[in-house]
């Protein structure tokens, strides 16, 4: 993913004459460069606009271009906003309108009209705003000086949010076997869900796994076993099951790569022909970046994936996850989110061991598992539903803590968290916001990207917060309600 790129299309007009328009482009060209210097992605200059003509032909381009994964607009310059309709009109990317200057302070000896003209940031962007305002036109509004550490991380965060959406509209997902039986909330529209994000989700038999498991040789079973031994503690005799899952990921691997899908879904309901449930398997593919819904067929899987690509380079960790079970001591309020065996060991607070243990669900053998503690730290938890006629984004702002006791005898990875406004008040916002059972998880991703990331593909977005309360969120959820029904 470090193949994307911004690019940065700077507002003006002829006005101004030659040596005006060469001193903002010359300038452009600097913020560029030393903005690229400290964003997750480079930001490339590309034209000083000055007529419509330039802004449609940068913005077809732009639409075009697999490497841009969005445009930044900034006005030097007084640039007349009649000239940016058709562009705009045709824009296909994530858009983020830079409300900056070139200089940090009124010059006090220097100032005159020669100075007034050339810098005109502070109502050129206000007349950007009104034209994207008028032509109703989703987009990122960030003002400050760009060379402020807190405006450059805002600016970086929207980049993060922009290739989450470029990563999206090429996702493929390889569902084995359908969704858990009677479970509603994993019954999405498949058709809506690539229509609106991009995500192509589409099932093969789980007796196309056992082939491929079936080829798989003991040498790469062999090779597969020294990774697992160089990232995790062996601490189980049981080597056969740990075998067994090399086998697995090794089979799911080879068909993920060769129909090009980063993420998958399936079932304990459909195992046909396997001899266990896929977890340490699961575990390392996600480890690796491929994406995971459990019985989630289309909505988790690829939520997760997205979130990878987003939090690239961060170490955070970003994982699967479900509400397990509460700890409801008055004053000591605490979720505990885990799953049968699907948690990325990306969130891990240690090492984590490979440990077999019975399933208890599946008819199936004991599947080898990876098992640790979620470290503490600032996170949120994220869901994506279904509402019929619109998509859902649900977040919620969370702190994760060490576990406040051991559980010896819990089998799986678990993460332990306080949810915000706090566990009861949450509880009810997450049932009320129709929040699904299974969540992402992630440390490095925040409300704020995720918001965007919403924005970009324009649907609906709840956001539950310390500040949040039951009545609020109501009041919110019925006018968007009216609203998105207007749409």
């Amino acid at each position: 993913m470090k193949h994307y790129e911004f690019w940065f299309i700077v507002g003006s007009q002829t006005l101004y004459g030659e040596d005006v328009l060469t001193t903002v482009a010359n300038r452009a060209e600097e913020m560029a460069q030393k903005l690229s210097s400290v964003l997750p992605y480079p930001l490339k200059y590309k034209v000083t606009a000055k007529s419509s003509a330039e802004i449609t032909q940068v913005v077809k381009e732009a639409n075009y271009d697999d490497s841009c994964a969005g445009i930044v607009t900034w006005c030097h310059t007084f640039s007349p906003s009649k000239m940016w309709i058709n562009g705009l009109d045709l824009l296909q990317k994530p858009w983020l309108h830079f409300a900056t200057q070139y200089n940090r302070e009124i010059p006090n000896e220097e100032i005159d009209m020669d100075f007034m003209n050339l810098n005109q940031a502070a109502h050129g962007d206000r007349e950007h705003g009104f034209i994207a305002a008028r032509l109703r036109m989703p987009r990122k509004v960030i003002a400050g000086y760009w060379q402020d550490e807190d405006v450059q991380e805002r600016l970086g965060s929207w980049m993060r949010a922009a290739v989450g959406v470029a990563f999206s509209k090429s996702l493929k997902v390889m569902r084995f076997g359908d969704n858990m039986r009677e479970v509603a909330v994993t019954e999405g529209d498949k058709v809506e869900v690539q229509a609106k994000l991009g995500w192509q989700v589409n099932t093969w038999p789980v007796g196309k796994l056992v082939e491929t498991m079936d080829a798989v040789t003991d040498a790469e079973i062999d090779a597969l076993m020294d990774e697992y031994r160089a990232s995790y503690d062996i601490a189980t005799d049981n080597i056969e099951s740990i075998r067994y899952q090399a086998r697995e990921e090794i089979a799911m691997k080879k068909l993920f790569d060769e129909e090009g899908c980063m993420a998958f879904s399936n079932t304990f309901q459909d195992l046909y022909g396997m001899r266990q449930l896929p977890g340490l398997a699961s575990q390392h593919l996600m480890a690796q970046g491929y994406g995971y819904g459990g019985v989630d067929a289309n909505v988790i899987t690829a939520e997760r994936i997205k979130d990878k690509a987003m939090s690239e380079g961060q170490t955070g960790g970003t994982a699967f996850m479900e509400d397990y079970t509460y700890h409801l001591e008055k004053g000591s309020e605490y979720s505990l989110g885990a799953h049968m065996l699907e948690v990325c060991p990306s969130v891990a607070a240690e090492r984590p061991r490979i440990e077999v243990h019975p399933l208890g669900i599946g008819d199936r053998e004991d599947p080898a598992r990876l098992v640790f503690e979620g470290h503490p730290g600032k996170a949120i938890v994220v869901s994506l539903i279904d509402m019929g006629g619109r998509l859902r984004l649900i977040c919620q702002d969370i702190e994760c803590v060490k576990p406040i006791m051991p559980m010896p005898n819990l089998p799986v990875a678990r993460v332990m968290w306080k949810a915000m406004p706090n566990l009861t008040t949450g509880v009810e916002c997450w049932i009320t916001a129709g929040g699904a059972h299974h969540t992402v998880l992630s440390y490095d991703v925040t409300a704020e990207q995720m918001k965007d990331w919403a924005t970009m593909m324009d649907i609906e977005f709840v956001h539950i917060t310390k500040d949040t309360t039951v009545e609020s969120l109501e009041h919110d959820l019925f006018l968007a309600d009216l609203a998105w029904k207007l749409k």
